[in-house]
């Protein structure tokens, strides 16, 4: 799908073609809708489709007519009927005459430049749009973050009295997105920091403090990371022997009811067998069946209160 965008001072509207200054949003394009833009830009096919690869690697290249940045985007991903946090490659491309940006889906990254939330963005001042995508990138990935560390402590309240492997399964799931953010968010500080020397874009001060904050944003998402990575591991370690020792807990308490109930079941078995009733004590008795029972009974509090003293139970 193809969208062209095109901005003044004032104004920002969509556009039927494109012009000089305009932005050229691409997502999921169709192998013709790709070769249509490469041979107006003259742009490398292999490089306006290399976005549409999930294994592609943020990198920067620097070719004639066109510079294009590939950086890695957090996204929502469907997995075992639950949203969880994946990265997916977004590519930018900057010729003489427009800006191209080329993704697999719809991003969060690009949606408030469409709505013109963001200020100071026009499509025909390419650098500082190139800038804003990438400081706008850093800043999803940390609410992304915050909202892993969120869900991490409403699993984590689960756990306390957990037995299942759910909860688990919920955690290897946000601690496998912890990984491709943190895989991702490294690959992406190296392409800003070629940035940083690269001179094939041109910089005006305004653009440079902007990337430096990007930079910075990027650093703190980083450590973000990091640390909720380190506390999720642990925590996986940690509640994996809660739940092993909560199922501990639960079959002691089944093996002590077990014995407890086993007492009656062994007298009353003695009582059942086919023998003269002349050699079982109480047999000829009247109340030979409440006496029996009452022994029993006895027996079986008397068992239940020594686990209790015990701490068994």
């Amino acid at each position: 799908m193809k969208t062209i965008y095109q901005s003044t001072v004032d104004t920002f509207r969509e556009i039927e073609e494109s012009q000089n200054g305009s932005w050229i949003k691409l997502v999921n394009p169709t192998q013709k809708e790709s070769l249509v833009i490469a041979d107006r830009y003259n742009i490398d096919i292999e490089d306006l489709r290399a976005p549409l690869d999930l294994e592609e690697r943020s990198r920067i290249t620097v070719e004639d007519n066109y510079t294009m940045i590939l950086v890695d985007i957090p996204m929502l991903e469907d997995r075992n009927k639950k949203e969880w946090y994946t990265t997916i490659p977004l590519g930018i491309i900057i010729t003489n005459e427009v800006l191209i940006t080329t993704c697999l889906q719809e991003t969060r990254v690009l949606d408030d430049f469409e709505n013109g939330r963001v200020k100071d963005f026009y499509t025909f001042m390419k650098t500082r749009f190139i800038f804003q995508i990438l400081y706008k990138n850093a800043k999803v990935y940390l609410q992304y973050l915050r909202a892993i560390d969120r869900k991490s402590s409403e699993v984590e309240k689960k756990l306390h009295q957990s037995t299942k492997n759910e909860e688990l399964i919920e955690l290897l799931e946000l601690e496998k997105s912890l990984v491709y953010f943190t895989t991702s968010l490294r690959t992406n500080e190296r392409v800003l920091e070629k940035l940083v020397k690269l001179k094939s874009i041109k910089k005006y001060p305004d653009d440079e403090d902007l990337l430096e904050d990007t930079i910075v944003e990027n650093q703190q998402a980083m450590e973000m990371a990091s640390i909720y990575g380190n506390i999720l591991s642990g925590m996986m370690d940690a509640f994996a022997s809660v739940i092993s020792n909560n199922q501990n807990i639960i079959m002691k308490v089944l093996a002590l009811i077990t014995i407890v109930m086993s007492i009656p079941t062994m007298i009353f078995s003695a009582y059942g067998m086919n023998v003269e009733g002349k050699g079982m004590p109480f047999a000829e008795s009247p109340f030979g069946f409440w006496i029996i029972i009452c022994i029993s009974f006895v027996i079986s509090i008397f068992t239940t209160v020594y686990f209790i003293w015990k701490k068994w139970f």
